[in-house]
């Protein structure tokens, strides 16, 4: 099977849901890979990815027409069977939900993926093929990972009617060995109580996680109480609290209010050591109690899962993957209690089905000789001199420069933020995932908490107790962090995804990285991964001694993270950023003393 080119083409796909994306890979090779919502500037876009699918041909050098097959990255039918065997289950019939169901699946087409794919593609329909949800999670970590064998754990909302599963992979091969059923969801579970907490299901999570640290667990045991782990790592979880077969309602009900009190009010402050009075719904110190004790609780099953996982299959190798499998802070557990080697792919969420759906339809035909190790997750669009210039001119910046070489681009970055400047960096291709590992960054001084404060409130517009991440190159890791760097490049430190402990020693000098509890979400930079940003970070440790960055996504609270030069642009306009590195250009919201080598 191939292509008019010669080369095996195939090319992924996720939608309809949130957080719609692309993947394309030739004879297996991963090629380009991208959300949506970076293109559309939607956040969590859902639509068909048509910019992201255009992207990902461009980038392969191939048409539509040449490609071999098009995978979906789960079975809309099966789906649709858990949804409507959900409503039918309640007694009496709520006549107003089913039709309301049906209306939502023909409205958005969702019965018809095939056909508009096929439509959009322009090839014919026998070209497109489903994968189940879960197994695209599975291949997505399996088949990225540098393991030859693993034991493969998948935890999420809900796919089709799988919640999370476990598999062995060998090879070029995946069994599945058991699997949770709908509404045994450790990932509803965690967006139930963030919507308790105020914040937005599917995109407020991390909120969760970080607003957890200020709290006391001591619901902890409640929680835990709700749920049950079997010998083959299968959930189950009391449905007293909650409410997940109704997508119109609240994902908890009256009993959950009564046990925790009224909910908290979205965009309420976050005020610590506030009396708690009868009814109030802004105690923040009461809210980051229960953060703190659903967080702990996913801790624990999570560590659970993956335990009983292991004893199954006998296999210390440990890929995870769907939305839980973002919590940084369970997996750096995962890593310190665990005798494991973990590797989380860089998207894990449903974007990231859209690769594992290509690739488990690759490895279904084709051998795996050794495995493949996806290190560098920057797999999206890259902009060339002209492009950036060309939106420089169009722009409404009145000043902008161009660096004559790298060195002075570094130099003067460096000296900048050494001086406590913010700064945007767009530099060569973006980001694969959800979190900016130095191409699409928000970068700045890790020093003092002020700087912490500034970002949040002047720059990026979020909760002031949201943490920042430290950007450390690795020859230096182990000096500043608790980490093991076992699984090297492969690690996920090396992509944002794993949180530990600051040294005790260093947790002074790290006072806008380090969050509350003395931990931080580190990210580990290797020079042979990012040259440039490992060069930027070093360049900034000659200066101050110190050689780790602040390093947070490039964008507003609500907002995709920017992708091309207009959004970098407008970021910086409509924020207190002092500079804007793009490429070779740089742009200083005060140039009286620029450039100044």
């Amino acid at each position: 099977m191939s292509g008019p080119t010669g080369d095996q083409i195939i090319l992924g796909v996720s939608f309809d849901f949130h957080n719609a994306a692309a993947a394309i890979l030739k004879n297996g090779e991963i090629i380009a890979a991208a959300q949506e919502e970076r293109f559309s500037r939607v956040k969590n876009d859902p639509k068909l990815p048509a910019a992201a699918i255009d992207f990902c041909l461009k980038e392969a050098g191939v048409s539509s027409c040449e490609l071999d097959i098009v995978v979906f990255y789960e079975t809309p039918l099966l789906k649709f069977d858990r949804i409507l065997k959900t409503v039918l289950r309640r007694v009496p019939w709520d006549l107003k939900l089913i039709y309301g169901v049906l209306g939502d699946w023909f409205a958005k087409g969702k019965f018809s993926v095939r056909e508009r794919l096929a439509e959009h593609l322009s090839v014919e329909s026998t070209k497109i093929i489903f994968v189940e949800h879960h197994s695209s999670h599975a291949a997505s970590a399996f088949f990225c990972s540098p393991f030859e064998e693993a034991v493969v754990i998948t935890l999420d909302g809900v796919g089709e009617h799988d919640t999370g599963s476990v598999w062995l992979g060998r090879g070029g091969a995946l069994d599945k060995v058991s699997a949770s059923k709908f509404p045994n969801s450790l990932g509803l579970f965690y967006s139930a109580i963030t919507a308790f907490l105020g914040f937005e299901v599917n995109e407020g999570e991390y909120k969760v996680m970080g607003m957890a640290p200020y709290g006391r667990p001591i619901y902890v045991d409640k929680f835990r109480a709700l749920f049950s782990v079997d010998r083959r790592a299968r959930l189950k979880l009391s449905q007293k609290l909650f409410n997940f077969t109704n997508p119109t309602q609240l994902p908890f009900n009256s009993r959950l209010i009564d046990w925790l009190g009224g909910a908290r009010k979205p965009e309420s402050d976050f005020v610590l050591g506030a009396p708690l009075s009868a009814g109030d719904e802004s105690n923040s110190d009461h809210y980051a109690d229960i953060a703190a004790s659903a967080q702990a609780c996913v801790e624990e099953i999570i560590l659970e899962v993956i335990r009983r996982a292991m004893e199954l299959t006998g296999q210390k190798n440990v890929c995870l993957a769907g939305g839980v499998a973002l919590n940084s802070v369970a997996n750096g557990r995962v890593q310190r209690e665990l005798d494991c080697r973990l590797y989380v792919q860089p998207e894990a969420g449903d974007a990231g089905g859209a690769l594992g759906a290509a690739l488990s339809e690759y490895y279904s035909h084709q051998p795996r000789v050794s495995p493949s190790p996806l290190t560098s997750p920057y797999l999206g669009r890259q902009f060339s001199e002209e492009e950036v210039l060309r939106a420089l001119k169009a722009s409404h910046v009145s000043k902008y420069r161009k660096l004559d070489n790298e060195e002075k681009l570094i130099a003067h970055a460096a000296t900048r933020l050494a001086n406590g400047k913010v700064i945007g960096w767009m530099q060569g291709r973006a980001e694969w995932g959800p979190r900016a590992l130095g191409n699409r960054s928000i970068l700045a001084d890790p020093r003092t908490r002020e700087t912490q404060e500034r970002v949040n409130e002047k720059i990026k517009f979020r909760e002031l107790f949201r943490p920042f991440a430290p950007s450390v190159i690795a020859e230096n890791a182990i000096d500043y962090f608790e980490i093991d760097e076992s699984l090297g490049e492969a690690a996920p430190e090396h992509f944002m995804l794993s949180v530990c402990n600051v040294r005790e020693e260093k947790r002074g000098v790290l006072g806008a990285t380090t969050h509350v509890d003395g931990s931080a979400r580190v990210h580990v930079v290797e020079k042979s991964n990012n040259r440039l940003f490992h060069t930027l970070i070093k360049k900034f440790g000659d200066l101050t001694g110190v050689p780790v960055l602040l390093n947070t996504s490039f964008n507003r609270r609500g907002e995709p993270v920017v992708n091309a030069p207009e959004d970098a642009l407008k970021k910086f306009m409509w924020s207190e950023l002092d500079l804007l590195f793009i490429g070779n250009y740089v742009i200083e919201r005060d140039d009286s003393d620029a450039f100044e080598f």
